[in-house]
């Protein structure tokens, strides 16, 4: 390890101030080192993931189990973390702060907070108390460079209404956040219209499928992936196995899959 953790939070700002980025979420170590291989800029844990690697479905991972994977993933490379932070594991602003703070200690550049409270809601905290959460991680986050997000999740959650989505980005730039995220839209006309809506902050995008190309010209900053390298995984995994246990044959695995892993990690 080279770059301290100061350095990873510089790196991580300045990859925000221009251009677009793609932010792949590793979901353990070996995927960590690997992406780094690849030669991305930076990384961002994946609740989902982490969660399935844990035997688990997303949303039921502890915050101490949580802080002890940034931990781990954060000094796993010389690259920038983002944490996926989900709702901050609290609903009150005071709480959200004390845990945000933990995240920080942990040693992640970046770290993004939900409007929704999880645990199957039927639907986002309320306006004003999504607002002062945000604040209450800008204000635990305090000048130790890391980037904070905050994400409004009503295109995710069964509320898609674009007005609503931007009073709340809106609301959360003003109360500090350093980037805004509505996961969830799909085509470019939205995007553009979130990006013009909080400008000049800048805009992450949940990977919708199109090319990064695409996505950067409607003036996106960073690109997610969210669970899907960790779903993609586990599903070719699954398949493979699939195929052994219910007819004997070995044709998956037969197939050419990547490089070799030792190598790639003996230099990682």
């Amino acid at each position: 390890m080279s770059q301290t953790t100061t350095q990873k939070r510089e790196t991580f700002r300045k990859l925000h101030e221009s251009g677009c980025f793609v932010l792949p979420n590793p979901w353990d170590v070996g995927s960590a080192k690997m992406l780094q291989h690849l030669g991305f800029k930076a990384l961002a844990s994946t609740s989902a993931g982490m969660a399935w690697a844990l035997g688990r479905a997303d949303g039921q991972v502890s915050l101490d189990e949580v802080l002890l994977h940034l931990s781990t993933l954060a000094h796993a490379t010389d690259l920038p973390l983002n944490a996926d932070f989900e709702n901050g594991f609290a609903d009150a602003p005071a709480d959200v702060a004390r845990n945000v703070g933990l995240a920080v200690d942990a040693g992640v550049s970046g770290l993004s907070v939900e409007d929704y409270p999880g645990a199957g809601a039927a639907g986002l905290y309320d306006f004003s108390l999504a607002v002062e959460r945000v604040a209450a991680a800008r204000e635990a986050i305090g000048n130790a460079g890391v980037v904070l997000t905050a994400r409004s999740e009503g295109f995710i959650r069964g509320a898609p209404d674009m007005d609503e989505t931007i009073r709340r980005l809106r609301a959360y730039a003003d109360a500090g956040a350093d980037c805004l995220y509505a996961p969830g839209l799909r085509d470019e006309a939205q995007m553009r219209q979130v990006i013009g809506a909080v400008a000049p902050k800048p805009v992450n995008i949940l990977s919708p499928g199109l090319p990064v190309a695409t996505v950067a010209a409607t003036g996106a900053r960073r690109i997610s992936l969210g669970g899907a390298l960790a779903r993609y995984a586990y599903g070719a995994a699954y398949a493979a196995a699939a195929e052994i246990a219910k007819e004997g044959v070995f044709v998956t695995l037969g197939k050419p899959a990547g490089p070799p892993l030792n190598p790639l990690f003996a230099t990682a």
